[in-house]
C-alpha cells in the first residue's frame, strides 16, 4: 500500500505542471498580445497575471502539461474579452483603444500604426486569430486550441481576416 500511494504521488509530482517556467518564458508575449487586445499596458498585465494566478491554482487540474501554454494563452484571450465587455456595458459604446502618446507615434512607423489600427477594427475573432498567427508564428492546430474553435475554422478565419485587414489597408489583392 505505501509503495503504491508513494508511486502515485511521483506520478502526480512528474505531471504536474512547472507554471513558474511557462511564466519566465512565455510572460513578455503573453502581456503583448494582451496589450494588442485591450490596448493599454497595466490592463495587459494585469490580465496576464490573473491567467497565471488562476492555472497555478488549478494546476493540478490539468492533465496534459504540453497543452499548459495553450491553456494559459486560452486564458489570457479569455480573460481581455472579458475587459473589453466590461468596457463596453460600462461606457455603452463601442471600445476606442487610447490615443498613442507622441513619444510612441514618433518610434513607432507610419506603417506599422496604420496596420495596428487596421487590426483592432476588425471583428475579435479574426483579430485573435491574426495575432495568433503572424505575432506568436503559431500553426493552425495551436491557434484552433487556443480558441477552442476547429484547424479548418482557424485557417477560414485567419484568411477572412487578411482579407478584411488588406481591404482597411487599401491593398491590391
Amino acid at each position: 500500500m505505501e509503495v503504491e500511494l508513494l508511486t502515485q504521488q511521483e506520478d502526480l509530482a512528474r505531471r504536474r505542471v512547472d507554471v513558474a517556467s511557462i511564466f519566465a518564458e512565455h510572460h513578455v508575449g503573453l502581456v503583448r498580445l494582451a496589450l494588442i487586445m485591450v490596448g493599454d499596458q497595466a490592463t495587459a498585465e494585469d490580465v496576464v497575471q490573473e491567467a497565471f494566478a488562476r492555472t497555478h491554482a488549478g494546476r493540478a487540474r490539468l492533465r496534459d502539461g504540453d497543452k499548459a501554454l495553450a491553456y494559459v494563452r486560452s486564458a489570457v484571450l479569455n480573460g481581455c474579452r472579458s475587459v473589453l465587455r466590461r468596457r463596453a456595458t460600462v461606457f455603452r459604446r463601442p471600445y476606442e483603444p487610447p490615443v498613442w502618446s507622441a513619444e510612441s507615434a514618433a518610434l513607432m512607423g507610419e506603417e506599422r500604426r496604420e496596420v495596428m489600427l487596421a487590426l483592432r477594427r476588425l471583428p475579435r475573432r479574426q483579430r485573435e486569430a491574426l495575432t495568433l498567427r503572424y505575432y506568436f508564428d503559431l500553426p493552425d492546430q495551436e491557434i484552433a486550441e487556443t480558441m477552442g474553435i476547429s484547424a479548418s475554422t482557424a485557417r477560414s478565419t485567419i484568411a477572412r481576416g487578411l482579407a478584411a485587414l488588406g481591404r482597411a489597408l487599401g491593398e491590391d489583392s
